[in-house]
């Protein structure tokens, strides 16, 4: 059998990345003997977390543009034009069967030069907005594989499978992790335990409200991991208490996800997709900074299905605490957001994915 080639690509934040590594595990498990390359943008986090995660990564000189006039998108077409190249070297060097792309900047000129070179391509869409880029991707696009319902206004009814989005295989069963959590995390099994999570890089908003809050919080018997992200972690360390545990980054997603009685979270697409296979309750504060606000979208596919409660951030001056002291005192209403969300897991995209990119290697041979 010959030896497969896939290039991935997806970064910037853990949303792009772990799915991204997710994808590249089963293709390994699958194809013991495949080469696996990622490329992703220089000086974001995927240069650090691929390589730990055992996969080689080549870096492209690619970022967003600004929404308004900076000096960045003054030279953001000669980094496109330099990227694109580079692309274009990449994959003749590599000669990849598949090249996939999980968002980030790099994926953009990574997969264009893929379609101008006839080679496959798969979008992995995680949100139920897509932004501008896997837009026209999708267009050249042989596969997009998607996390939502109700996407084809944006891309082809007949390239699009609806997988959901991959999340880390340890997350499918944690209900027997709950002893090893509470060690691991030293917590106290008298108290509920709050999990607050800004996403990989944090979220300004969200840390406000815990800092104006956590008194409260704790003074109702709970205690706080309280994940502000490492753009914050310096500013906030200071709150870390027998209560309290302030973290950059969290290693053992598994553990705290066991541990959690109720969870704040943005509502960026995996972030949304662990928590519906984890199946807690949820309160999503969406981040209103993001393309085509689809953070609120994907928060509200699952609120509308009462699987969660979504606060935005202009209400939670007003909202939150009620909110919040509601939900912490209802078991009823805990165990029936626990119970909604659960129905909309797809435990299984990691796999389907990769068939799908199976069945393009299979049409190419034939």
């Amino acid at each position: 059998m010959a030896k497969y080639k896939f290039i991935l690509s997806g970064g910037g934040t853990g949303g792009h990345i772990y799915p991204a590594i997710a994808i590249a595990n089963e293709l390994q498990f699958r194809f013991p003997d495949a080469e696996i390359l990622f490329v992703g943008a220089k000086d974001k986090m995927e240069m650090q977390k691929v390589p730990q995660a055992g996969y080689k990564i080549k870096g492209l000189w690619i970022a967003g543009l600004q929404r308004k006039l900076t000096l960045q998108n003054v030279v953001f077409p000669f980094k496109l034009i330099d990227s694109l190249w580079k692309s274009r070297k990449i994959i003749k060097q590599f000669n990849p069967n598949v090249v996939i792309g999980t968002g980030g900047f790099a994926s953009g000129p990574l997969l264009q030069m893929a379609n101008m070179l006839n080679i496959p391509t798969v979008i992995q869409e995680q949100n139920s907005f897509p932004g501008i880029t896997n837009k026209l991707l999708g267009k050249k696009a042989n596969k997009i594989c998607v996390a939502y319902e109700n996407l084809d206004r944006f891309f082809s009814k007949e390239k699009m499978i609806l997988t959901g989005n991959p999340v880390r295989l340890d997350l499918i069963d944690i209900g027997s992790k709950r002893e090893e959590a509470i060690k691991y995390l030293n917590l106290n099994t008298d108290k509920k335990t709050l999990l607050v999570l800004g996403g990989s890089l944090g979220a300004r908003r969200v840390n406000q409200l815990i800092e104006k809050e956590f008194e409260n919080i704790v003074f109702q018997n709970v205690q706080i991991i309280w994940q502000c992200g490492k753009l914050y972690f310096e500013e906030y360390k200071k709150y870390n208490s027998n209560n309290v545990q302030v973290l950059a980054f969290i290693d053992r997603m598994d553990l705290v996800y066991t541990a959690a009685d109720i969870v704040i979270s943005r509502a960026g697409a995996s972030s949304v997709s662990e928590l519906c296979i984890v199946g807690k309750p949820v309160i999503f504060i969406p981040s209103p900074n993001v393309a085509e606000d689809h953070q609120t979208k994907n928060a509200k596919s699952i609120v509308d299905k009462n699987g969660a409660i979504m606060i935005k951030e202009s209400e939670l001056e007003t909202k939150f605490s009620l909110v919040f002291e509601d939900l912490l005192k209802d078991q009823e209403k805990q165990n029936q957001l626990r119970k909604n969300i659960k129905r909309l897991a797809l435990p299984n995209a990691t796999k389907q994915i990769v068939d799908e990119i199976v069945k393009l290697i299979q049409h190419q041979s034939q």
